[in-house]
């Protein structure tokens, strides 16, 4: 079964490179989307089996994304710059794996591959 995974980043380069990874490795990308609505309109359609959520979306925060994402008890991870991605985005996103900004590959990979283990 492939793996699908949910890109929430408004930064279209940032956001193809992270899709084109995922891509290469078996991945199907759902997204990428740089919005809030937009990102609650594709999980109303499909439920993915992870997602890398970017905290900041032009001017909103990602957090009813990463709330929704808790509801529906799917994991994800943050694509931030932060070292602390829960002071600016709430406490929603304390505990979730940050494959930092701009995310290296080997570091995205294997924490998608621990929150799909799990």
């Amino acid at each position: 079964m492939q793996k699908t995974v949910l890109i929430v980043e408004d930064e279209f380069l940032i956001a193809m490179d992270l899709q084109s990874i995922l891509e290469r490795r078996g991945w199907r990308v759902i997204g990428p989307v740089g919005s809030v609505a937009g990102a609650s309109r594709l999980l109303e359609r499909e439920r993915p089996a992870v997602a890398v959520l970017d905290v900041n979306l032009g001017n909103e925060l990602v957090t009813p994304v990463a709330e929704q994402l808790t509801s529906l008890d799917i994991p994800f991870a943050v694509a931030s710059a932060y070292d602390r991605p829960e002071l600016v985005g709430g406490a929603v996103l304390a505990g979730a794996p940050n494959v930092g900004k701009p995310a290296q590959e080997r570091r995205l990979l294997a924490v998608l591959w621990e929150l799909t283990r799990t």
